[in-house]
């Protein structure tokens, strides 16, 4: 019953994931303007901000994950923050990579060690490293305990990478909210639209892409918890049929 559950809700995500992308690129390529600075290369910015956003939601659902894990050891809370960071990383290097195409034609270069950029690798090492972590402790309980510890720890690599670009100097430029005086000046980038109707495109383009994103997320989720159950059932029956086979009881 509980699968079935779990089969349709999985279901009802991926349709509704699916369905959101197709709006998204609809918008992206035929409703969004043409900035005036870059031309349609600026396109990739929906991209691009869509999966950063959803990086950090993942990675703050497995901070959440761990941090529950910790006072309830539960089997379902590893499962989340492990699937949550998988699933974060492959959107962290998602962003990453739509970022340095989108770098080359605003800054001439594909990559460049300023505050932000730098952050952001320190970031995608250390939940790389994670699984690292996971893969070097073999007692289950144990494993759960410093993997969870570790991803909480890690979170603080995404809120660095966050206030960086508001407190420092930095080429990047800030999408959301404003920035200390002190990082004032070196951004570049920008988009840059007619007042208007022009710009409210252009702010609800990004918000039907951040919400096909992260529908797309939920989903991702769903299903890659749904693997672990079966995983979880299938060792089950490994250890009944070996236990069996050697003559113990089931």
């Amino acid at each position: 019953m509980e699968t079935t559950r779990l089969d349709r809700n999985i279901r009802i995500l991926n349709w509704a994931a699916g369905i959101a992308l197709v709006i998204a690129l609809g918008m992206v390529f035929f409703y969004a303007p043409v900035e005036s600075t870059m031309g349609n290369v600026q396109r990739i910015f929906y991209f691009h901000v869509g999966s950063a956003w959803v990086g950090a939601l993942a990675f703050f659902v497995a901070l959440v994950g761990g941090g529950i894990y910790l006072r309830k050891p539960e089997r379902k809370w590893d499962t989340i923050a492990v699937a949550a960071v998988e699933i974060g990383l492959v959107f962290l290097t998602m962003a990453t990579a739509a970022g340095s195409i989108w770098g080359k034609p605003a800054w001439n270069t594909w990559w460049l060690w300023s505050p932000r950029l730098t952050l952001i690798t320190i970031a995608w090492l250390t939940y790389a490293a994670y699984f690292m972590l996971r893969g070097a402790i073999e007692d289950e309980e144990k494993r759960g305990r410093f993997a969870a510890v570790y991803v909480i720890v890690a979170f603080v690599t995404i809120i660095s990478t966050y206030i960086s670009i508001r407190i420092l100097r930095d080429i990047h430029p800030v999408v959301f909210g404003g920035m200390a005086e002190s990082a004032q000046g070196a951004e570049q980038g920008l988009q840059e639209f007619e007042q208007g109707v022009e710009s409210m495109k252009m702010v609800i383009t990004l918000n039907v892409s951040v919400v096909a994103f992260t529908l797309m997320f939920a989903a991702w989720m769903a299903n890659r918890i749904r693997l672990q159950y079966l995983m979880d059932n299938a060792n089950h029956l490994k250890m009944r049929v070996a236990a069996r086979l050697q003559g113990g009881k089931a």
